[in-house]
């Protein structure tokens, strides 16, 4: 299995029940061709299997909305991704090159201000002398990728970044900047 793939299962069903949708490959999921159609080209899953990877699932189609972190085990229920329905419209797997983490964070927009560089899960920002709320920037450096929260102890809303420089909030699609805790996406397989 190479480093992009992995294996979801998405049912309609609270814990695995009804009708499901299998990807074992590292190609994107859109569940416009898939599951039942409620409203606005989204669809319902209520619970879901991550039998191997780490993948990005948006409550809109074309990687769009609400973003939640699905790593390898058991979900049988939706509240257990921290979702508020059983809306799903895209998923698709999170690149993991390696075992290396290496993260700067900036301020300011454009990799300007104060910079702090971070190897390892953060559950509160400002213990490691980042004196603001807001991340304005990013540069992920390394193999692997990270999950930025709003909240501090990696809770409320969630944003997945890969390898490369985000320049500004908006290219993580983030509504705001504020940003409290981060921590690294763990692959399994």
């Amino acid at each position: 299995m190479s480093q992009y793939s992995g294996m979801i299962t998405f049912y309609e069903g609270k814990c695995f029940t009804g009708r499901k949708l299998e990807n074992c490959g590292s190609g994107l999921v859109l569940l416009a061709a898939h599951m039942t159609l409620t409203s606005c080209d989204v669809f319902r899953v209520n619970s879901i299997r991550v039998d191997s990877g780490a993948w990005i699932c948006f409550d809109h189609p074309d990687f769009k909305g609400q973003q939640y972190i699905l790593e390898h085990g058991e979900y049988p229920e939706f509240q257990r991704w921290n979702s508020h329905n059983d809306h799903m419209g895209s998923c698709k797997p999170i690149r993991m090159h390696g075992e290396h983490y290496r993260i700067e964070l900036f301020d300011g927009c454009n990799f300007a201000g104060q910079c702090v560089e971070i190897c390892d899960d953060t559950p509160f920002l400002q213990s490691r002398g980042f004196s603001k709320n807001c991340i304005n920037s990013v540069k992920v450096f390394g193999d692997g990728a990270w999950v930025m929260y709003e909240e501090p102890n990696f809770r409320g809303r969630m944003y997945v970044v890969e390898r490369g420089d985000y320049s500004s909030h908006n290219e993580w699609q983030a509504q705001n900047p504020n940003i409290q805790s981060i921590r690294r996406v763990v692959n399994y397989f």
